[in-house]
């Protein structure tokens, strides 16, 4: 139960970020004001390089001839297993994307604190890979404030815009309610259990009163709400589309991703450490709770394209195709436990972490496209594409791989996400949800087209040259890339990850 001073090593790739985040800060103090700030999302974007390659080198150890498995520290209270690993290097990744397409983007006068920016994605970052390392409770919303607090101050950087202070204000107020709300459903499982710990809670459950059932679906769907908002899942998802309109272009691709990976990984390890199984006469919990989960899924897959539809602001529509997307993510974890003797031998957690690295290419990079041409523009609606393939074919043509692959065209990695997400909604029998896929991502073909149709006619009137500098470039390109890659070789990918993870030895059940 004690942390020895050889546990640290485990902790590498979290102390990394750690201690670069401090140097940063010290350094943004003592260089003088003229100098630029850009050297330090250089050591930010290395710091992260390391601290993947921590994580890779703890991936190796647990899956090697010799390793032990999945490591935990202080009671389960933290974890370091597979689950956890991949998780990281997906936000690891996903952040160092975010700092590299910003490099000499920003300016002074837009971002009076530039230093901050730069280094204050790697608490943030820290939050979220404490939250899917996760075994507890506490260590739980530890990590889910130190992403929500640092994304609430990364919201608010440009001071002199009046929409990003708006912003931030709707962002602190509606996120500091979702935390109360998470808090207050973890209060009612402490009382119930007398503990915090999410086995332990698990294995009180599973022997509560039934005269306290209702205490344990209060607390089961306010932590949902609470998650819900946390990954702009409808019906929590109002703030979505005004945050990412006022938030700097690089911070809402962050919010758009990387945190809704986070609040992904931490749900799928609350909802089966804790519910998977729970089923009595008096208390189904098991069934309704996935049962609610998979609501929220059908009800942002047609309430986010329904919204989209008719939107013309490319901030706010890849806001609202975020909340579509995160339906289609919730899917696997709603079908994942709809029946449980099919769940031992078949996890649905591989499709849902491959569509999640595919939606992080495509809005990475849709972002980074969106950022080039509202600076030529001088706006962020959807006119400011027209035209895009006669200022910059290639920069259109990456725009349209990407475009596609938020559409679930062939071939690209949404395409296949899509896909074997939806076979596994129809080998659970879950034919309702796979319907509505269906008909909600033929739907958003309408506004997915309407960017392109923009994109390769002419326009009225003539629009300046798209600048683009070499990170923005390369990002783009290597985001559109990457997602045919996805593509081509899906079962590749699936096979890797099927082969290092396993249900029952990356989550601390007993079978």
């Amino acid at each position: 139960m004690q942390l020895q001073l050889a546990d640290l090593s485990y902790l590498a790739p979290e102390l990394t970020l750690v201690v670069a985040a401090v140097i940063l800060a010290i350094l943004d103090l003592v260089m003088p004001k003229q100098w630029s700030r850009q050297s330090l999302g250089v050591v930010s974007l290395a710091s992260l390089f390391v601290s993947a390659g921590f994580v890779i080198y703890w991936m190796m150890e647990i899956n090697g001839a010799d390793g032990a498995g999945a490591i935990q520290l202080l009671n389960h209270s933290y974890r370091v297993d597979d689950f956890a690993n991949l998780f990281k290097l997906l936000l690891l990744a996903g952040t160092a994307l975010v700092v590299f397409m910003s490099l000499t983007y920003y300016r002074e006068r837009e971002i009076p604190h530039t230093g901050e920016y730069y280094y204050l994605f790697l608490p943030a970052t820290l939050g979220a890979m404490i939250m899917t390392s996760s075994g507890d409770l506490i260590t739980l919303y530890v990590g889910l404030e130190l992403l929500s607090i640092t994304s609430y101050i990364m919201v608010g950087l440009r001071k002199a815009n009046q929409q990003s202070n708006e912003s931030a204000f709707k962002y602190i107020v509606n996120g500091s309610i979702a935390s109360a709300f998470i808090l207050y459903g973890m209060s009612f499982l402490y009382g119930m259990s007398g503990s915090t710990n999410l086995m332990e809670i698990r294995s009180a459950i599973a022997v509560f009163d039934p005269s306290l059932s209702a205490l344990v679906y209060l607390s089961a769907f306010l932590m949902i709400g609470g998650f819900g908002f946390k990954i702009a899942a409808a019906p929590f998802h109002a703030w979505a589309p005004d945050v990412y309109q006022g938030a700097p272009s690089p911070v809402a691709a962050y919010l758009a991703t990387v945190s809704k990976a986070a609040g992904l990984a931490i749900l799928f390890r609350i909802v089966f450490n804790v519910y998977y199984g729970i089923r009595t006469e008096d208390m189904p919990i098991y069934n309704d709770v996935f049962l609610g989960i998979a609501v929220i899924a059908a009800a942002s897959m047609v309430i986010g394209t329904a919204m989209a539809l008719r939107q013309r602001n490319m901030r706010r529509l890849l806001a609202l195709s975020g909340v579509a997307n995160a339906g289609y993510l919730l899917v696997p974890i709603a079908i994942e436990f709809g029946d449980p003797s099919f769940s031992v031998h078949f996890s649905n957690f591989t499709e849902m972490f491959y569509y999640l690295i595919a939606y992080l290419l495509m809005n990475i990079g849709a972002f980074a496209v969106l950022m080039a041409v509202s600076r030529s523009a001088g706006h962020e609606e959807m006119k400011g594409f027209a035209g895009l393939y006669y200022r910059a074919p290639y920069t259109a043509v990456a725009m349209t791989i990407l475009l596609l692959s938020l559409a679930g065209l062939p071939v690209t990695g949404g395409f296949f996400g899509k896909i074997y997400i939806m076979l596994g909604a129809i080998q659970v029998h879950y034919y309702w949800l796979a319907a509505v896929m269906i008909a909600t991502s033929v739907a958003s073909y309408y506004y997915y087209f309407a960017i392109i149709r923009q994109m390769y006619m002419r326009s009225d009137s003539e629009h300046p040259d798209i600048a683009l500098n070499a990170p923005l470039c390369i990002t783009i390109w290597l985001c559109a890339a990457l997602t045919v890659l996805l593509g081509m070789f899906p079962r590749w990918i699936i096979q890797y990850i099927e082969s290092i993870y396993s249900i029952w030895h990356d989550f601390f059940i007993v079978p």
